[in-house]
């Protein structure tokens, strides 16, 4: 199934060969519901900026609904959505936007805009060896978000 030419990935495997195969561009793994309406948002921001980012980028949905992919909420501790996660030759990509949590951006981006200068700043560094970089975005347009810590 494919969103405005993404494709949705139910399937581990699926997940693992894309973040395997995925060489020399950065990955964007958005965790959500296609029926969510932040999702639907950021989606559609996702799908008008593929074909600009495609020299450097490869974007897809992730199905936080199927059963295989609960493996990949836990580890990134996915509780929000949507969620999205970076990574560049099979390496997750931080990024240090203010908030408590660098491993994921949560929510949608306010325009294309925002979301095609996040993936440049992460393509960039991840070019000159970094694993984590500092949000290009001003702090009013990071969605903000309290941590919940589950059993502590």
């Amino acid at each position: 199934m494919a969103l405005l030419g993404l494709s949705t990935l139910t399937h581990k495997q699926d997940v693992d060969a894309m973040i395997r195969d995925t060489l020399d561009k950065v990955l964007v793994l958005r965790f959500g519901r296609a029926t969510d309406p932040v999702c639907m948002q950021l989606d559609e921001t996702l799908g008008k900026s593929s074909r600009e980012l495609s020299k450097f980028a490869s974007i897809a949905l992730v199905d936080v609904d199927a059963q295989e992919i609960q493996v990949y909420l836990h580890y990134f501790d996915i509780t929000l959505i949507p969620a999205t996660v970076f990574f560049f030759n099979s390496q997750h990509m931080k990024m240090d936007s203010g908030t408590p949590d660098h491993t994921k951006w949560i929510g949608a981006f306010h325009s294309k805009q925002d979301f095609i200068d996040v993936v440049e700043t992460i393509y960039k560094g991840a070019m000159r060896g970094k694993l984590i970089v500092n949000c290009p975005l001003p702090a009013d347009r990071v969605p903000k978000f309290e941590l919940l810590y589950k059993d502590i």
